[in-house]
């Protein structure tokens, strides 16, 4: 088998992309926190991936401000800057309801059904209060929305700054409501499966100003 492509079943992802899966989880989910310091060859071992699609993931790890390349030194995650989130939501704004709009306008039958999967999964989630599976229907979600929109440099855009507060989310999801988050969330999937983008970006813009409140009263601004 090649090293720049793997085949499980459907799967024909880059081991790159596929190396970017894993470390983005490990990073999301705190097993890699904020500012542990790691090198390469450790985290090959850890993950039991060759050197070269790891590299390629950490650089994008990297692009996306997730992960710090110190020459000689090896790796860092990332802190979270308080005034720094609060721009990435910002950013996240205008993004979200771009990418949703497009999304609503330009989904596929097939992608409104699996977005409302999307919908119980999640709801199903905060439920339970199950942080990892409320993490992952979201990861999902996004994931159909930015392919339905058509538009891979938004999505990309925003999809790198979804990192970023699910990694937040986690840090924080002692003090975060669940089932609200949830509800938000639910909204905007609602609205872009049934094709509808205004409410999809009033949707999007709900939940930022969600985030953005729990941000603030998180790190006390």
């Amino acid at each position: 088998m090649s090293e720049s492509v793997a085949v499980y079943g459907n799967d024909t992802r880059s081991l790159a992309e596929q190396a970017y899966d894993r470390v983005e989880e490990l990073i999301v989910t705190l097993q890699l926190p904020p500012g542990h310091a790691f090198s390469e060859g450790e985290l090959s071992e850890q993950l039991g991936m060759g050197r070269t699609p790891l590299r390629e993931a950490l650089q994008r790890l990297s692009a996306d401000r997730m992960v710090e390349i110190q020459p000689r030194r090896g790796l860092r995650v990332t802190e979270i800057d308080a005034a720094d989130y609060l721009n990435l939501l910002e950013t996240r704004r205008v993004l979200d309801r771009l990418v949703a709009e497009q999304a609503a306008r330009r989904i596929a039958p097939a992608e409104q059904v699996a977005l409302d999967e999307c919908v119980t999964r999640i709801e199903q989630a905060a439920a339970c209060l199950d942080t990892n599976a409320f993490l992952q229907a979201d990861r999902v979600a996004d994931q159909l929305i930015e392919a339905a929109a058509r538009n891979p440099w938004a999505s990309a855009a925003a999809a790198s700054l979804h990192v970023h507060c699910r990694r937040f989310w986690m840090v924080h999801e002692h003090r975060a409501d669940m089932a609200h988050s949830a509800g938000l969330h639910a909204n905007i999937f609602r609205a872009i499966a049934a094709a509808d983008p205004e409410k999809a970006g009033q949707a999007c813009d709900a939940l930022i100003a969600y985030l953005v409140v729990f941000a603030r009263e998180t790190l006390d601004l």
